[in-house]
């Protein structure tokens, strides 16, 4: 999990919806009604509809699942409908199924199985539920299958190897727990750099705009960019704003300024 504290909550919108990876705890054979093992069984299946389908079949499966495709999102969710949590209008027994929605898997693998368990690792979009993605192995295989575990390894590129815990930084000395921080310009290092002259800043404080000429070479450079939201970074490498590229006007409109 991505922890911004200060000005660095501000950054949050522009890390959330990046990819994710995972690895998933699946089990087969068993369906829940909120898809993982939280839930009411709503059905099951015989020990020897799973012992029967083979690795390969496994494989072939998950395989379809890479690229983007539709989901639906669970009737269990946070997602709302009129105002109100999907999974509370599922507590009350008005379930509401949401259209489904696109998502992209990168890239799905089989890291290991044991039936009626198995783990796969899942590197998707944002907004993929897991959830759904094991209950849809489970209805492609013919066998059922439910979410039994689940961990989220990398976030925005943020792994969790490189990770803390909240225990471990808050028993650090003030000098160690220093250096776990991600420097805001290094937590956006995906965004295209602007790096700012004192005219550029002089305007950027005083919230007045300016084109892509000031500090691109050429226009095609903008075009190459993929992403419309680049990082203003002042003489001594700190981040001083986030600007969205607007192709209409050839100009840049202001998302967060970080300077006063």
């Amino acid at each position: 999990m991505l922890c911004g504290i200060n000005k660095g909550t501000r950054l949050s919108r522009f890390l959330l919806g990046s990819s994710k990876k995972y690895v998933a705890g699946v089990k087969l054979g068993v369906q829940t009604d909120t898809l993982d093992i939280t839930g009411v069984v709503t059905e099951t299946f015989p020990s020897a509809v799973i012992d029967g389908i083979s690795l390969d079949r496994i494989n072939d499966v998950i395989e379809v699942f890479k690229g983007v495709q539709m989901q639906h999102p669970p009737v269990y969710s946070a997602l709302k409908h009129k105002g109100k949590p999907l999974y509370k209008l599922a507590r009350e027994g008005t379930p509401v199924r949401k259209p489904p929605r696109s998502i992209e898997i990168h890239s799905i693998e089989l890291k290991s199985l044991d039936k009626p368990y198995m783990t796969i690792y899942v590197h998707c979009s944002a907004g993929t539920y897991i959830r759904s993605l094991a209950h849809d192995i489970g209805q492609k295989l013919g066998c059922g299958a439910l979410l039994q575990s689940l961990r989220r390894v990398e976030t925005s590129n943020f792994s969790v190897d490189a990770a803390v815990s909240l225990e471990k930084f808050e028993c650090m000395e003030q000098e160690d727990a220093f250096k776990c921080i991600i420097p805001m310009t290094e937590a956006i290092s995906h965004m295209p750099t602007i790096n700012a002259d004192p005219e550029m800043m002089t305007q950027l404080k005083f919230g007045r705009p300016f084109r892509p000429a000031d500090d691109f070479s050429s226009d095609d450079e903008i075009c190459r960019h993929e992403l419309t939201y680049f990082k203003v970074v002042d003489s001594d490498g700190n981040l001083a704003a986030i600007v969205e590229y607007d192709r209409e006007i050839d100009s840049y409109n202001y998302s967060c300024v970080f300077v006063n």
